[in-house]
């Protein structure tokens, strides 16, 4: 009997957010789907991780919209699957089960069949609950293990902590040195409990690219017999070891490989279908796919991928046409395609990498990353970072952030990196770069996600955060878990500049507001104005009446007092003092967004405010003055 291999096909989703920052528009995704109906993937992943965000806050689209066209155009054809953030959805926070059970129940009725879900800490108290849910809806549950590494570096000596140091003794002196934390049996231990608590099916997610081939020799396995739900494979090609790391599952028994379509593939995404298609024509194994249509859904893709230049990392360096390098293949190199089998097959991963190195390098695709290799950091979250500083004129600040999210990331307690912790992590590795750049101390400018992660709102972290960090960043030494009693939720304004309108119409639009708030209300604020002028350009109009020449309004006053200025560039969310209070310096003044991730702004001097220079959901740069004091 022949062996068959199901596909997710990402490109849709985790294609575009790793490669291009989640920037593609609806009308682009309208003209593949009917293609997609002819390629019949096993799962199509459409929905979730950022695209709700980004959606809205980027293109100004529904992300309900969305998943009701993909819906649509699918049903009966490829399951869809969404990603979800389990405690913290696909939001950055974590939210009460009545917000995860409003959402999962409006996603499934709008054509969402599988939830992938996951915790960014891989605590399986923060799952628990959405694996529940997602079943008794009518979704299937597919849990999501989180791989990453034990730090290269040892941290420095600290006290011994049961299952975090361990004391070797040997000679005449003592040696401290780091306990192995994620080990085979670690990761497998965590599947077969999401397994026990109703799993339909589970998925290494190994978000930055790490599962070298060797250790998906030995883990695969191991997943495969302590398992009887079908297991997925997830992981990137950044660091250079994701195709050969594909190929090695597939030898290994995996049942479902995540893949994208060419020009969405390889690089900081998924490893390309066509290639993994090679692979299994000279293993015998059948790939649930249909390639004749694949190779139109390629074509179409060029033209969606010159719309996202803008957002390109490689924008200058496309792989090769696959159509017209497969038809032309030299012969050395389809004997690299056997050459990886054999050594995939025999566990020779120096000789394995480098086939495979040598067939990306003949398609074009973009060779390993070091940087993101030596910061372990997934390929969303570099495309992010990248973009999100860009945005902030900040790009020289990369490679400094890049080489602090190792630290920081150890400060946190080790969190494997996918967000919401990755964006965390990486959010705050950029304010500690920049504290660096002005002298300051380090974790001198926080995010507030930073410091929930710290406090224990997010839930266990695989190693206890030092109680003396805790301390320097919350004020209390003390873990404090999170408290659903606190969520409050936002509120529904009425619009008088809209007619009176809820800024909410229904429940789909609250639960935007209840996910993200600030990013909600800019949409809906939009699309209520939107709303607003069509029925007044509808109306009846009266006759225009003659305007006098408006004047240039005057500059305002220059400043002549001391200000305090925006240590990272964003979006001003809440102005908390107005002109005549009195500050003390280390008073919250202001709340704005950078990276998506939300700051109080503490004032570094103490004062009486004389203005004002910004106002709520103004976009500010690094360093602009924003409150001038008498």
């Amino acid at each position: 009997m022949t062996k068959k291999l199901q596909i997710r096909d990402l490109t849709l989703r985790d294609g575009q957010q790793s490669l291009f920052a989640t920037r593609m528009k609806q009308e682009n995704v309208d003209k593949l789907l009917p293609l997609y109906r002819e390629a019949k993937f096993y799962i199509m992943e459409v929905w979730g991780g950022a695209v709700p965000d980004s959606v809205m806050r980027y293109l100004g689209e529904s992300p309900w919209d969305r998943l009701r066209a993909c819906s649509k155009a699918m049903k009966g054809i490829s399951l869809l699957s969404a990603l979800s953030r389990g405690r913290n959805l696909f939001g950055y926070v974590p939210y009460p089960n009545y917000v995860l059970e409003g959402f999962y129940k409006e996603a499934i009725a709008n054509g969402l069949n599988v939830m992938r879900i996951f915790d960014a800490l891989n605590d399986i108290n923060n799952i628990k609950d959405s694996i529940k849910m997602i079943n008794n809806l009518g979704g299937i549950a597919d849990a999501a293990v989180c791989y990453t590494v034990d730090p290269k570096e040892e941290p420095k000596p600290a006290p011994k902590k049961k299952g975090f140091f361990a004391k070797l003794f040997g000679g005449k002196e003592e040696e401290i040195v780091v306990e192995k934390i994620f080990t085979d049996d670690y990761f497998v231990n965590k599947a077969k409990e999401m397994e026990r608590l109703g799993a339909k099916m589970v998925s290494l997610k190994d978000m930055a690219g790490l599962v070298n081939p060797s250790r998906i020799f030995t883990l695969m396995p191991k997943l495969k017999q302590a398992l009887k739900v079908p297991v997925d494979f997830h992981t990137h090609c950044t660091p250079g070891y994701g195709l050969a790391s594909v190929l090695t599952a597939i030898i290994k028994g995996v049942d479902i490989v995540d893949t994208n379509i060419w020009w969405f593939g390889g690089g900081s995404a998924a490893p390309a279908i066509e290639l993994v298609w090679i692979f299994c024509q000279k293993l015998g194994i059948e790939l649930e796919a249909n390639m004749d249509a694949v190779a139109k859904i390629r074509k179409e893709l060029v033209d969606a991928r010159k719309a996202l230049a803008a957002f390109d990392l490689n924008k200058d360096k496309w792989p090769n046409d696959f159509d017209e390098y497969y038809a032309k293949m030299p012969k050395e190199i389809d004997a690299e395609f056997d050459r990886a089998i054999k050594a995939a097959t025999e566990n020779r991963e120096e000789e394995l990498l480098d086939a495979c190195h040598k067939i990306e390098a003949y398609f074009g695709f973009p060779k390993p990353n070091e940087l993101v290799r030596n910061a372990e950091v997934p390929g969303g979250m570099y495309s992010n970072m990248v973009a999100n500083l860009r945005q902030l004129k900040a790009e020289d600040v990369l490679e400094e952030a890049m080489a602090l999210i190792p630290k920081v990331r150890r400060d946190a307690g080790l969190v494997p990196l996918v967000t919401p912790t990755s964006q965390i992590v990486g959010s705050q590795a950029v304010a500690v770069a920049l504290d660096r750049r002005k002298g300051a101390a380090d974790y001198t400018n926080l995010n507030n996600q930073f410091k929930s992660l710290v406090k224990g709102e997010y839930g266990t972290t695989p190693v206890p955060v030092d109680p003396e960090f805790r301390r320097q960043i919350t004020g209390s030494p003390v873990e404090t878990p999170y408290d659903t009693a606190s969520y409050k939720e936002p509120a529904n304004p009425t619009l008088p500049e809209f007619g009176g309108v809820k800024l909410a119409q229904n429940d789909e639009e609250f639960l935007l507001l209840e996910l993200l708030p600030a990013v909600a209300t800019g949409f809906l604020k939009n699309k209520r104005k939107a709303e607003y002028e069509a029925a007044q350009a509808a109306a009846p109009k009266e006759a225009p009446k003659a305007e006098a020449a408006k004047e240039a309004a005057p500059a305002g006053p220059q400043i002549t007092g001391p200000v305090l200025k925006a240590p990272m560039g964003g979006t001003v969310l809440e102005i908390k003092v107005k002109a005549g209070d009195k500050v003390n310096a280390g008073d919250i003044v202001m709340v704005y967004e950078a990276m998506k991730m939300e700051n109080d702004l503490n004032s570094d001097k103490s004062g009486v405010v004389k203005r004002i220079l910004v106002g709520e959901n103004d976009v500010i740069a690094t360093d602009q003055a924003l409150i001038e004091f008498e």
